[in-house]
């Protein structure tokens, strides 16, 4: 597939078939994802990958609560304080895979790193057929204590991007998107 189309097809994915993912085929994905711009060539990033269903359910919920513990006012805004309080919901949404990318250090710079990382492992998912999404939700409790332990990460690490993967259950609709908002500067305006 060409860049541009796994580009343009590259959806988030919120359902999944029940089909896991084998080991190959997250090793070509992360294999990937390595490939990355980063500065200096450090790759600061460490993959951490979850298949373990109990485990992804603790995750979820542990995520949900912390959520709900301290980010009332953002919950309200958008009107997820229902969905996350319902024991049923999993913010992995069944995805047979969650990779957490994680920085190695607590520099700005090894967080962008990351998650250049993980645009790249989307794309590659893209590429492959694959659907992916990045949890947002499980972000702030895997940063902390409890949840740098439950993936057995130093102290110094810093888990960036939770991204889940897995088959698509059905094909997902392109969102809209606006036209960018260009300001050219010297040169020829193209229209």
């Amino acid at each position: 597939m060409h860049v541009l189309e796994a580009i343009y097809q590259r959806r988030s994915v919120r359902a999944f078939a029940s089909e896991a993912l084998c080991d190959d085929e997250l090793r070509r994905l992360l294999d990937a994802a390595v490939q990355a711009p980063n500065a200096v060539n450090r790759q600061p990033w460490r993959f951490t990958v979850v298949r373990d269903r109990a485990l992804l359910r603790h995750i979820s919920d542990r995520s949900k609560a912390h959520v709900l513990e301290n980010a009332r006012e953002f919950l309200g805004m958008h009107g997820f304080e229902k969905m996350l309080g319902n024991p049923a919901f999993d913010i992995f949404y069944g995805a047979p895979a969650l990779v957490v990318i994680s920085a190695t250090d607590s520099s700005d710079w090894s967080a962008i790193d990351c998650t250049l990382a993980a645009q790249t492992l989307m794309l590659a998912a893209a590429g492959e057929g694959l659907g992916s999404c990045w949890i947002g939700f499980a972000q702030a409790w895997l940063q902390t204590k409890e949840g740098k332990e439950v993936l057995r990460l130093a102290e110094e690490a810093r888990p960036v991007a939770p991204i889940i993967l897995g088959h698509p259950a059905a094909p997902v609709a392109p969102v809209p998107r606006n036209p960018p908002v260009i300001h050219w500067m010297g040169g020829e305006v193209l229209s």
